[in-house]
Order: structure tokens, then sequence, then C-alpha cells
């Protein structure tokens, strides 16, 4: 018959318990972040460039976050949109080291000797800092009519069905989310915004013109018919490189005037 023999201090072959675990502090990297400042307060007074410095080891990778950052511990009176911090909404528009783009997608440059400069979009009224006043580019993106027009409404009983084949027609052009990068970019546009529309507005034009189920092409196609509100592109094409979401604002804007060209 066996016997069990058990050890005399059972501690002895328990499992060690592992030591607290501390984690690495890194080392501070402070990246410089060159800020446009405005005051509508103090509208006598011109506007700066503020200097922030931010450690990028605790901050997240985007813009967005070392603005964030920023407006939490340093100065709150900074100013800025956003919203979703996900390329979705176009609150965040904004002029990021020469470009125009959404600060929720745009990544720091982790080269710390550089500084970022952040400007609000060019060649707007600005609000407040990073705010720029787009009243007049939500009327004139009010002005094309935005919504589906139909003489003949589908039958109460069924869908209003598109083909696959039409409803392909439409990538690359539902996708725009207003934000106005393409327009602010755009040397017509600065000139001529009174009267021009500009590419993210003709883009969404176009989105309803080639729209299958719109039967109204033919007449928002004759509202574009003079000097200014469509034929001030120049096929720059600044639009298109800048576009956070990667669409052919000047494309789109070339097929409106071969199908003009064309009735």
């Amino acid at each position: 018959m066996r016997s069990l023999k058990t050890a005399s201090n059972p501690a002895a072959i328990a499992n060690p318990s592992p030591p607290p675990y501390e984690p690495q502090k890194k080392t501070p990297k402070y990246k410089s972040f060159e800020v446009y400042r405005w005051n509508p307060d103090r509208p006598t007074e011109k506007p700066i460039l503020k200097t922030f410095k931010v450690d990028l080891n605790a901050c997240g990778p985007m813009v967005l976050d070392a603005l964030i950052k920023i407006k939490n511990e340093q100065d709150s009176t900074l100013t800025f949109r956003r919203s979703c911090r996900e390329g979705i909404c176009g609150s965040c528009a904004m002029n990021i080291g020469g470009i125009n783009t959404l600060a929720c997608i745009a990544r720091i440059d982790p080269d710390i000797s550089k500084p970022l400069k952040i400007y609000p979009l060019p060649h707007m009224n600005i609000i407040k800092d990073l705010v720029p006043d787009l009243t007049h580019f939500y009327k004139q993106y009010k002005s094309i009519e935005p919504y589906l027009k139909q003489r003949t409404s589908p039958p109460p009983d069924r869908e209003n069905l598109q083909s696959i084949e039409d409803r392909d027609k439409l990538n690359g052009l539902y996708e725009c989310i207003l934000c106005a990068c393409c327009s602010t970019s755009c040397p017509s546009y600065w000139w001529n915004q009174e009267e021009y529309l500009g590419p993210a507005v003709l883009l969404h034009s176009y989105r309803w013109m080639v729209d299958s189920r719109d039967q109204y092409g033919k007449e928002r196609r004759e509202r574009l018919q003079d000097k200014m509100s469509l034929y001030r592109c120049h096929t720059i094409l600044n639009c298109s490189k800048t576009c956070p979401k990667g669409l052919q604002p000047g494309k789109a804007i070339q097929r409106i005037k071969m199908l003009m060209a064309t009735e």
C-alpha cells in the first residue's frame, strides 16, 4: 500500500507571486506646435502663432490629440471644432503643415526638431482661432438642392429601385463629408467664392446629376450655365490633392462640363 507524503512546509511548493508590475517611464519627447490664435473680442490685435510644447510620449498619435491635450492642460481658451474623431464628420478641418486636412486623421510628425504649424482653413473669415466661418459655403451647398427630385414618384408599395451599375456611378461622390478642405485649397475659389461654387459643392451637384433616380439633371445643369458658377475651374487640381477622403472633385467638375457640352 503506497503512502502519500506531504511537504513539511506547504509554502515551499506554492507558486511564488510575481513581482508587482512597474511600467517603464519613457523619457519626455517634446514637440513644438505653433497654433494660429485670434480673438474676436480684441479685433484690433493682429493674429499670432502661439507655441505650445507637447510630450509625444504622453499624447495620442494624431494632431487632434495634441490640440485636445493643449486645451485641457495648457490653454483652455484655444478654440477649434471637433466631433467624431474618425474622419467622418469633417468638423476638424484645418491647415496642418501647409496642407488642408482633418486633424483627427493627420498623424503627428515624430521629428521633434521641426515645429508643426497649424492654421485655420485659408481664405475664409475666422470666427476664432482655428474656427472658420462656413456660412457662405453651406449656403452654396443649399443652392444646388442636394436631394432627390422626381416628377413621378415610385409606387407606394415598392422601394425606389436602382441597378447595381447605376449605384456604382455614385462611388467617389457620396462619400464627401463637406469638410471644405478642397474648396479652400482652390485659388479660383479664393478669389471668386461669392459666385464660383467651388469643388465640394460642384462634386455634390454632379452626384445628383448622375443619380438614375433623379429626374432634374437637365435643370441642374441649366442653373450652372454662366461664366462663374462652374467655369471658373481651371483644372489646377489642388482639390483632388488635398481631399482627406481621397476623392476627385476636379474629375467630377470636368464630367459636368462634358455633359453640358454634349447636350
